[in-house]
């Protein structure tokens, strides 16, 4: 399965914010949108990610201020990303070598997507769903599907 699949099934919606936002405004758009990070953007450029992680570190233990903050000061400018053809795997792959929850989709220096932790965790079970009915069927005297 690749990340073209997983888009395809969630959506390509892009939740993004300026570097210029204070990271308020930031958390009050993930609580509405109830979701866990926001890619950072200047027009089209992706500049970063900000995300729950990075508010518990680097506000709220740091002794800032959500209110006064920017969202560059505290934001993830190193950002890991993937393209819709990288398959599922690899993307856990990162996900789990980087200690990562999110990952923007990029094709053509754009982001198209933004696949999360969860939506891989969803793709593999639903994969094991197919090869468990797959392999009921052929056990049971049926033919295996191509």
């Amino acid at each position: 399965m690749l990340v073209r699949d997983i888009l395809k099934t969630k959506g390509y919606d892009v939740y993004s914010i300026s570097a210029n936002q204070t990271v308020f405004e930031a958390i009050a758009k993930m609580d509405e949108l109830d979701i866990g990070a926001l890619v950072v953007m200047d027009g089209e450029q992706l500049l970063g990610i900000l995300s729950e992680r990075d508010y518990r570190s680097k506000v709220i233990l740091k002794g800032r201020t959500s209110k006064e903050t920017k969202v560059s000061t505290i934001m993830t400018g190193k950002v890991y990303n993937v393209s819709p053809d990288d398959t599922v795997d690899s993307c856990m792959s990162i996900m789990t070598n980087k200690k990562i929850r999110h990952l923007p989709v990029m094709e053509n220096d754009t982001v198209v997507g933004v696949i999360s932790i969860g939506d891989l965790v969803k793709a593999i079970i639903s994969r094991q769903r197919g090869e468990i009915s797959n392999l009921r069927q052929y056990i049971q005297g049926g033919q295996y599907p191509a």
